[in-house]
């Protein structure tokens, strides 16, 4: 498989009118402000856009507004297409083929406790749907449950998997994935982390704050592979910071009011999701005009 995927990647938000309908300006302006900030592309349609609260056809019409954008079309666009079915994940699969977009990625099957098999059938059947490259998920606080590490081997030694976004704090098993196979990618979610998955040898990030700070994870990427740890070390406090404000906010409705603060129309969360916290907007106002961050805004 190519490495030519390898980078940071921002887990791109979705724009909503303020009735909760899917909004393609709003999109558009979302996706115009990320892409300016220098990352390898960005990842559509996943957890961050708040796939699990739109329809299909909904993803379909994002994947679509993205697609003509100019600016998503000089970058690379991992398109997520996990959804409930195995059928609606191919036709999300197939949609981005069309349309021209780099590579696929998918959760793993979860609405229901379904056993590593039926697992392992899923993303079979995914990676034989289109000739995109494959971007498995490991993400237990989303599933509720880990996949076992032989599990994992065998999706990585499927004909059409690229690599796995990790998202998880083990970092044995992630260690071990990777002496296992050496040629996959390997991609780390955990935005405030990064650069103790980044040690360990991942070749990229793909994160929620990254819609924010693309600025700051891409010269965090670099600096880890210059083993320049000092910069590292500062620039991973910042992205903590702001991870903690959005602890008390709520992660995807903080992230917009920080895109709206920054003056990006980025609409806000789509119910039942709200900010959790009645001064998000002084908060996160607060922390973007501090002059550690302000180096870092696009």
């Amino acid at each position: 498989m190519t490495h030519s995927l390898e980078g940071m990647y921002a887990a791109l938000l979705s724009g909503f009118s303020d009735d909760g309908s899917f909004c393609a300006k709003r999109q558009t302006a979302i996706t115009d402000y990320v892409l300016r900030q220098g990352l390898q592309g960005i990842y559509i349609g996943g957890s961050s856009g708040e796939s699990g609260l739109m329809s299909t056809d909904e993803l379909l019409e994002q994947q679509e507004v993205i697609a003509g954008i100019p600016a998503a079309s000089q970058c690379h666009v991992i398109a997520h297409v996990g959804q409930p079915t195995t059928r609606d994940s191919i036709t999300l699969a197939r949609s981005a083929e069309k349309l021209g977009f780099t590579a696929l990625s998918a959760l793993p099957p979860h609405a229901y406790p379904f056993s590593d098999e039926e697992v392992f059938q899923y993303y079979s059947e995914l990676s034989k749907a289109t000739p995109l490259p494959l971007i498995v998920y490991e993400v237990p606080i989303r599933t509720g449950r880990p996949l076992p590490l032989d599990l994992l081997q065998r999706l990585l030694d499927l004909p059409n998997v690229a690599g796995i976004k990790f998202t998880s704090t083990d970092f044995f098993k992630l260690s071990t994935l990777r002496r296992s196979r050496p040629n996959k990618l390997y991609f780390f979610g955990f935005d405030e982390m990064y650069a103790g998955a980044a040690a360990l040898g991942c070749d990229g990030g793909i994160g929620t704050t990254y819609n924010v700070f693309g600025k700051l994870y891409v010269a965090l990427h670099h600096s880890m592979k210059a083993s320049d740890l000092k910069t590292a070390q500062e620039l991973q406090e910042i992205s903590q910071n702001f991870v903690e404000i959005l602890l008390q906010t709520g992660v995807i409705p903080g992230v917009k009011a920080s895109l709206r603060a920054l003056g990006v129309d980025a609409g806000y969360a789509r119910a039942p999701l709200i900010e959790q916290n009645k001064d998000t907007e002084a908060m996160v106002s607060t922390f973007l005009s501090t002059s550690a961050t302000e180096a870092w805004i696009a």
